[in-house]
C-alpha cells in the first residue's frame, strides 16, 4: 500500500480534554497523532429546493482507511427555527479529539474554523429564521435556478483564510469559546439527521474520499443532495475557488466549469431521461388500461342501473294501467247499478200507476148508476117549484 501522512494509527483509551467547549458538546473518544489535512476549496453547488440549509464539509476518520472527506451538502433541518453547528478536531495533550456537529437554537463553537458559505469561524452569516421561514443571505449562498423569495443582503467580512481544520496546537486556529458559546453548548441538542447519517455513510464506503487516494483534494467535495455522488450537483475540489470569499469573477469562472462538467453529464442523463421517459409510458399505457377497463365496469353499471330504472318504471307504468281499469270497472259497476235502481223505480212507479188507473175503472160503474139515480128526483121537483111560486119565476125573467 502506498504511504500517506493522512493513514495513521488511532491511540484508543486516552482520558482528554478538548479547550474552551461546554460540557454537552460530544467528542469522540478516539485520539489521533497527526492532523488532519486542511480543508479542500470548492465552490457550493445550488440549492435543490426551498427550505434547505448548508451543512459544510469536514475531514472524519476511520481506522482502516485513515482521514476521509465527508462532502457539504444541503440537507433540510429536524425541525423549524434550529442551526446547525459543524463538527471540528481539536487538539489536547498531543492528540487530536473529533467534536460531533449538533442541530440547536443557535451556532455554538465549532473551533473558530473557516468551512466558507457563512460559517467563517464564529457563528453563522449564511441566514436566519424569520418565524417558520429561513431567509437566506445573497452573499454566500448559491441559489442555482432555484426561485428564493425570503432572502436579505448582508456582506461578510472574514479575515480568516486560514484553510486549517483543527484547533489548537502547531498550524491549528487559535481560538477559544467564549462565555455565550459555552452556554450555547448546554442547550437542548440535536443529533445529526438520517439524510447526514446518508452522507458520511457514502462517504465512509467510497475510497476516493480518502485523504490517502485524494491527497486532500477529493473529486466530491460537495453535493447538491445527501448520498448523491455521481451526476449534478456534484462538485469537485478547485483550488482556484476559495468557498464562501471567492470573488464574482472566481464564483463565474467555477460556474463555467460546472456547466462543462454538466454538458458531458447531460449526455448521459439524456439516456436516463429516455429509459424514465419509456418506463413512463408504458405506466401510461398501463394506467390508460386500468383507467378502460374501470369505465367499461362503470358504463356495464350504469346499463344495469339504466335496465333497473326502466324496469321500475314499467312496472310502475302497468301499475297505474291497472289501477286506471280497476277503477273504470268500478265506476261501470256503478253506473250499471244505478240504472238498475232507476229501472226499478220506474217499474215500480208505471206498476202503481197502473194500479190506480185499475182502481179508478172499477170505481166508474158503480158511480153511474148512483148519480142518475141523484139527478132524477131534482128533474121532477123542479116543475113543482115553478108552479107554486109563478110570481117568483116571472120576477126572476124581469130581472133577466
Amino acid at each position: 500500500m502506498k504511504f500517506s501522512p493522512y493513514y495513521i494509527p488511532v491511540i484508543l483509551g486516552l482520558a482528554f480534554a478538548i479547550p474552551s467547549i461546554g460540557a454537552s458538546a460530544q467528542v469522540i473518544g478516539v485520539g489521533i497523532s497527526i492532523a488532519p489535512p486542511p480543508l479542500p476549496i470548492y465552490e457550493q453547488p445550488p440549492i435543490p429546493g426551498r427550505g434547505y440549509l448548508w451543512t459544510p464539509g469536514f475531514w472524519s476518520y476511520e481506522e482502516e482507511g485513515g482521514y476521509y472527506w465527508v462532502p457539504g451538502t444541503w440537507v433540510r433541518p429536524p425541525r423549524v427555527g434550529v442551526l446547525w453547528t459543524p463538527p471540528y478536531w481539536g487538539f489536547n495533550n498531543g492528540v487530536y479529539a473529533f467534536n460531533a456537529g449538533y442541530w440547536g437554537p443557535h451556532v455554538g463553537f465549532y473551533g473558530g474554523i473557516n468551512y466558507g458559505f457563512g460559517y467563517g469561524g464564529d457563528g453563522y452569516g449564511g441566514g436566519r429564521w424569520n418565524g417558520g421561514n429561513f431567509a437566506y443571505n445573497r452573499e454566500v449562498n448559491n441559489f442555482g435556478s432555484t426561485h428564493i423569495t425570503n432572502v436579505y443582503n448582508e456582506r461578510i467580512v472574514n479575515n480568516n483564510a486560514s484553510r486549517a481544520s483543527f484547533n489548537g496546537g502547531a498550524g491549528g486556529i487559535q481560538a477559544q469559546a467564549n462565555e455565550q458559546q459555552r452556554a450555547m453548548a448546554r442547550e437542548q441538542h440535536i443529533q445529526a439527521t438520517a439524510q447526514q447519517s446518508r452522507q458520511m455513510q457514502a462517504a465512509r464506503t467510497n475510497r476516493e474520499l480518502r485523504a490517502s487516494e485524494n491527497h486532500g483534494n477529493p473529486a466530491i467535495a460537495a453535493t447538491a443532495r445527501p448520498g448523491q455522488f455521481r451526476g449534478r450537483g456534484v462538485v469537485a475540489a478547485n483550488d482556484s475557488v476559495r468557498g464562501g470569499s471567492a470573488s464574482a469573477a472566481e464564483r463565474g469562472a467555477a460556474a463555467r466549469n460546472e456547466a462543462r462538467g454538466a454538458r458531458t453529464e447531460n449526455r448521459g442523463a439524456a439516456a436516463a431521461n429516455r429509459a424514465a421517459a419509456n418506463r413512463d409510458a408504458g405506466a401510461n399505457r398501463a394506467a390508460a388500461r386500468r383507467e378502460a377497463g374501470a369505465n367499461r365496469a362503470a358504463a356495464s353499471r350504469e346499463a344495469g342501473a339504466n335496465s333497473a330504472q326502466q324496469a321500475q318504471a314499467q312496472h310502475a307504468q302497468a301499475q297505474h294501467a291497472q289501477a286506471r281499469a280497476a277503477q273504470n270497472r268500478a265506476g261501470a259497476a256503478e253506473h250499471r247499478a244505478q240504472a238498475q235502481q232507476r229501472g226499478t223505480e220506474h217499474r215500480q212507479a208505471a206498476a202503481q200507476q197502473r194500479a190506480s188507473q185499475q182502481r179508478a175503472a172499477h170505481a166508474a160503474p158503480r158511480q153511474a148508476p148512483q148519480q142518475a139515480q141523484r139527478a132524477a128526483p131534482a128533474q121532477h121537483a123542479a116543475p113543482h117549484v115553478a108552479a107554486a111560486h109563478p110570481a117568483a119565476a116571472d120576477k126572476g125573467r124581469e130581472h133577466n
